[in-house]
């Protein structure tokens, strides 16, 4: 693919913006809706960039001039969030015909979908996917300049393009992608679809973005990535994600780095080594299991077992014993027995996660796992998952004090709305504290006595 600039669309959307805001007597709004994961949010950081530049005013509200929704596919009932803001977005389209109404994001890599939107959905004004985000100033200002809709969905990706403005949500932390797509195709999974192969940034393009927002006060930095770990693999000049980690961290002015997500069938020797060595590495650790049944792993596709995962979770403590680790989990998969559902809860009594996201199977059309026989039914899946939440909080709690007493740093991050005269920020291990301090704190790490546990946040004050 040819080198394609962004900017060379952004003079005439901030000349066709400017002509709007003296039609109205007021900047248009644009209100940009995230469903979905880190990697939306970041992509949201980015739609809100072009907008703002463009010359088009933030807002929160879908009463908005512009209304963007970045969708999200990984579940069905993220579907289903769509459409009932769709419905609500007609009635409003009635009422203001001039309002855009703009759809993009992993929902829109669906070729059903889209279709469906086409066709019964005939006020949405512009819809892209994911390949093609960095086209977002081009195909706004198609629309503003035509009237007409506008569909454009690749289906495969066609290069990297990164040099876009972006809007952070906050001044001292931020996101930065370091690779696109999944090659790993899990069974249940619609992503490696939706965001194609994978792609790995340069790590010098990574690391000028890093010392760019480094010197623009940002803190700490989140690697993003569907699988972190195999960073590096597609590049002329391979190089490895714990290279990058480590290089990352070298990084004048970053305090903090996190990453997410990891997969445990590629997570090194050599990574588990740079997370003990560098300090600057955030004693956190997102590893998703899914299931603790090494047959149900295989038909999911992990390329792990259950003891390849016990055994890595055990050398990444003896290496870093004051991780937090915290994981994903599948309930209900198709063939699951009432014998691999204590497998899970076997992995779960053993792993001690901090904390678990956990999830009832939800069938993906177009992945395998969807055309899977012995679906289990779902009231079998309900009781099976309350089990394991509760399971999953009682070892949380019993987790969540063992720091009690200790100073630790503490990266604040908003006052407490509860409570007047109370800030609250995050641990190196993601656990959030509340302690007495000023709005002035926010953006600052400050060393904190951790008082008394709350289950799963602690009560402190400054040291």
């Amino acid at each position: 693919m040819a080198q394609y600039d962004p900017q060379q669309y952004m003079a005439d959307l901030r000349r066709v913006t400017a002509e709007r805001t003296l039609a109205l007597g007021h900047a248009p709004t644009a209100c940009v809706v995230t469903f979905g994961c880190q990697m939306n949010a970041r992509d949201s950081e980015k739609l809100k960039g072009v907008l703002q530049e463009a010359g088009f005013a933030d807002s929160e509200s879908e009463e908005a001039d512009v209304v963007v929704f970045n969708t999200c596919t990984v579940r069905e009932n993220a579907n289903m969030r769509l459409y009932g803001h769709l419905g609500h977005m007609n009635s409003m389209k009635r009422e203001h015909p001039d309002k855009i109404i703009i759809l993009c994001g992993c929902m829109m890599q669906e070729p059903d979908e889209v279709e469906k939107i086409r066709r019964k959905y005939p006020f949405v004004d512009v819809v892209f996917g994911t390949h093609n985000l960095y086209q977002f100033a081009e195909l706004l200002l198609r629309r503003l300049q035509s009237g007409r809709r506008v569909v454009e969905v690749w289906e495969k990706e066609r290069g990297i393009v990164e040099d876009l403005p972006k809007k952070r949500e906050v001044p001292w932390k931020s996101g930065v992608n370091i690779m696109f797509g999944c090659n790993n195709f899990c069974s249940y999974c619609i992503v490696p679809y939706v965001r194609g192969r994978e792609r790995s940034r340069e790590p010098e393009e990574i690391l000028d973005e890093v010392r760019q927002l480094a010197a623009d006060g940002v803190i700490e930095v989140m690697l993003l990535g569907q699988n972190v770990n195999s960073y590096g693999k597609t590049l002329e000049r391979p190089a490895t994600f714990a290279q990058l980690l480590r290089r990352v961290c070298r990084v004048r002015g970053i305090e903090r780095v996190r990453f997410m997500t990891s997969h445990p069938k590629d997570l090194s020797e050599e990574l588990i080594e740079v997370m003990a060595e560098e300090e600057k590495v955030c004693r956190h650790l997102h590893l998703p299991l899914q299931s603790g049944s090494s047959r149900i792993l295989k038909a999911m596709n992990r390329r792990y077992t259950k003891e390849d995962y016990l055994a890595l979770t055990e050398r990444i403590r003896r290496a870093v014993p004051d991780i937090s680790l915290t994981t994903d989990i599948i309930v209900g998969f198709p063939g699951e027995t009432e014998e691999d559902f204590e497998e899970t809860l076997d992995v779960v009594r053993r792993v001690r996660f901090d904390s678990a996201f956990t999830f009832l199977y939800s069938p993906r059309t177009g992945t395998p796992a969807a055309a899977m026989p012995d679906q289990v039914p779902a009231g079998v899946a309900g009781e099976r998952f309350a089990r394991l939440l509760a399971l999953v909080q009682q070892i949380g709690s019993e987790e969540s004090g063992r720091d009690t007493g200790r100073v630790l740093p503490v990266l604040v991050e908003e006052t407490d709305p509860k409570m007047p005269g109370r800030v609250t920020g995050r641990l190196s291990n993601n656990v959030m504290v509340h302690f007495p301090g000023e709005e002035t704190l926010i953006g600052t790490i400050v060393p904190v006595r951790l008082l008394r546990s709350q289950g799963f946040y602690y009560i402190g004050e400054r040291a």
